[in-house]
Formats: structure tokens, C-alpha cells, sequence
């Protein structure tokens, strides 16, 4: 069995432990790291680092490769966002310039993500029929566009979105290939054709999201130039993924790190780690822990399902949670999913993992645009 660190702050429900112990089992996982937003998922946790020899697991990425989020400082004060004139402008012009799922029209992608090829006709084709659509757009859930204050009143924006539908395509066909192993997860050999083919679209999926990020960033631009003259300040950008598969050496030993719902935090290495609706964010720091993979959390974590929340929370509550936050109120009752009580605490979290992250920032929410 591979050897496993936790980072917790609370016992583990026997679901998450059950999953963490089939993972432990399969074939070639050498190392584990559990981080403190760990929360049930399909197949392999959220909020955990898996190390192996040579072998690819799609499902300890998943679905929505290059998921991740950017950061950036406004060149105006948050008390601009304070004129609640000017707030429901900015907020009526992120939805009309950010969509949730596609945009009206096909936009150019970047020459260099379209004259790279993905591995099989099939994705080639969907690759021409729905990343152009959905390039700038932030997709359902969790995902979300928010302007924040920090704690010397400056106005940040962070954003968070992946590779949108590719991604989760990428990810089914390999799977479809890979060798099905104990436990029923599915891998492939990085040294193998397949495993190469996976590589190589999973590299073209972080960089499309990464190009997603820019492109709802240069949406929001347009809006909080038009509505409060601002600007973004020059080379204020963090940006970290936190769905990836990444080559390293651990110990002297070459291993493929995974990381599903967890960031690379290397020393010194600048990272992000959002709360929820209502909470704090904080821009953070690596430690370069290595019994963490070099890793930490990706923000708080669920503490129960969409479902269970939606049984619990009701629109009231939510806008009790979210109370100084502007958010679309006509979507409550398909946001409730989303409230702040519906996620672990974002201070908890922090605490757990502070030998794996120095705070650099901490940050409080004042608008979110989000989907359903």
C-alpha cells in the first residue's frame, strides 16, 4: 500500500475513506496527499494528490483538466463598487459579456490552440464545433466571476473556470482505452501511445482553459472600464490550475503527479485559494512541503452534496449567508446549492494547511456573477 499523508480538519466520513483506501490499492499509485477540502467525487476525491510510477489515471485529474482560477488587482479603490448605481451595472454587464455556457456566436480561438491537432478525429470535430462557442464562459456550478476588496480597500477580480465540455470529452476517451484495474479505476501507460495521446490533449486542454480565463478576464475588463474607469494593474496576475497531471522528481524519484481539486505549491510558488460565496478568498504561497506532493487545498471544500443543500438551504438563507454581496437574486433559488454553508470553512482550511501555504492576501467578496 502507498504511503499517505492527511491533511484534515475533521474525520473523514467512511465514503471519503473508503474511496481514499481504493485509491491507496491501485496498481502503481506509489504516494497520496490528502488535502483539507477533501469531499466525496466520483471514482477519486476532490482535494487529493496522487503520486505514481508511469501510469496515467484520467479519473485523479477528471473531467474539467485545467480547471483553475486567475487573480487581478484593479487600478481603482473598492469603495467605487460601494455606489450601488454602479454595482448593478457592472453586474448586469458581466452577465450580458460573460455567458454561462456558450456565447451567441463562434469567436476565433488563438492560432496556436487551433492549429494544434487533438489526438482522434472525434475530438477534432468537437473541438470545431463548441470551443469557439464556449471560449469565455464560465460553465455551471462552482465556477464564477468576483470582485473582491482586500484588506487595503484595493478592488481585485478573480475568476474561476476550466477547459469547459473538452475537457470532460478528453477525459472519456482515454478512459475508454485505458486498462481497467482493481477497484475499477482505468489507467494508461505514459510511455504507450495512448498514454501520449492523453498527454498531449491534456496539455491542450490547460492551455484552452487557460485562454478561457483570458478571454472572461477581457470581458470583465471591458465592463469595469466602461462603468468605473478601471483598468487592470500591470503584472498583478496569479493564476494557478488545480485539475492537472504534471511530471516531477519527489524524493530523486521521477513520479506523475496528479492533482485533482489541489494546487502545485512549490516554494515561493504564488498560489490562489478561493472560499465560497460570502467567505474570504486568500492569495497564498507555496512552502514547498514535500510530504504534500508539494501541494495544498483548492479552496473550502464541500460538506454536503448539491443535492443535500439544495433539501436544506432555502433562498432566504442564502441571502442571509451573502448578506454585502451583490449577486443576481432572481437566481436564489438555483444558487442555494452554492451557499457559503453548504462548503467547509475557508478559515479551517487555512489553519489545516498552513505548513503547506503562507497567506500573502487575504480578500472579501463584494460581487459574484455565477451560473446554474
Amino acid at each position: 500500500m502507498s504511503g499517505r499523508h492527511d491533511w484534515l480538519i475533521e474525520p473523514l466520513s467512511s465514503d471519503v475513506a473508503q474511496a481514499l483506501r481504493r485509491l491507496q490499492r491501485a496498481p502503481g499509485v506509489e504516494r497520496i496527499a490528502v488535502m483539507p477540502d477533501v469531499h466525496l467525487a466520483k471514482e477519486v476525491c476532490i482535494g487529493t494528490v496522487v503520486a505514481t510510477d508511469q501510469w496515467i489515471y484520467p479519473a485523479a485529474v477528471g473531467g474539467d483538466a485545467g480547471c483553475g482560477v486567475l487573480a487581478a488587482q484593479l487600478d481603482v479603490p473598492a469603495e467605487r463598487l460601494r455606489d450601488p448605481v454602479a454595482a448593478a451595472s457592472v453586474l448586469a454587464g458581466f452577465a450580458a459579456e460573460i455567458p454561462v455556457l456558450k456565447h451567441a456566436r463562434a469567436s476565433p480561438m488563438p492560432a496556436e490552440l487551433e492549429e494544434r491537432r487533438l489526438s482522434h478525429a472525434a475530438l477534432e470535430r468537437e473541438k470545431k464545433r463548441t470551443c469557439r462557442v464556449q471560449l469565455g464562459t464560465i460553465g455551471r456550478g462552482n465556477h464564477f466571476v468576483e470582485l473582491q476588496s482586500d484588506d487595503e480597500d484595493q478592488l481585485w477580480i478573480m475568476i474561476h473556470s476550466g477547459s469547459r465540455g473538452i475537457g470532460t470529452l478528453i477525459r472519456s476517451h482515454h478512459e475508454a482505452v485505458g486498462e481497467r484495474v482493481a477497484g475499477g479505476l482505468r489507467r494508461l501507460d505514459e510511455a504507450s501511445d495512448a498514454g501520449r495521446d492523453y498527454l498531449s490533449d491534456h496539455r491542450w486542454a490547460l492551455d484552452y482553459a487557460q485562454a478561457n480565463r483570458g478571454r472572461i478576464l477581457g470581458g470583465a475588463l471591458r465592463v469595469l472600464g466602461d462603468v468605473l474607469g478601471a483598468r487592470l494593474v500591470e503584472e498583478s496576475t496569479i493564476e494557478c490550475h488545480h485539475n492537472f497531471v504534471r511530471a516531477e522528481v519527489h524524493d530523486g524519484r521521477p513520479l506523475l503527479v496528479h492533482r485533482k481539486g489541489a494546487i502545485s505549491a512549490l516554494k515561493g510558488e504564488p498560489g490562489i485559494i478561493p472560499g465560497s460565496m460570502g467567505t474570504p478568498s486568500f492569495h497564498v504561497e507555496g512552502r514547498g512541503n514535500g510530504d504534500s506532493l508539494n501541494s495544498s487545498s483548492h479552496g473550502a471544500g464541500r460538506v454536503c452534496s448539491r443535492t443535500e443543500a439544495r433539501s436544506r438551504i432555502s433562498p432566504k438563507d442564502l441571502e442571509r449567508q451573502l448578506r454585502g454581496v451583490l449577486y443576481d437574486k432572481r437566481l436564489a433559488s438555483r444558487l442555494v446549492d452554492e451557499a457559503p454553508l453548504a462548503y467547509k470553512d475557508i478559515r479551517r482550511v487555512m489553519r489545516a494547511q498552513k505548513n503547506l501555504t503562507a497567506i500573502k492576501r487575504r480578500l472579501r467578496p463584494l460581487l459574484v456573477h455565477k451560473g446554474t
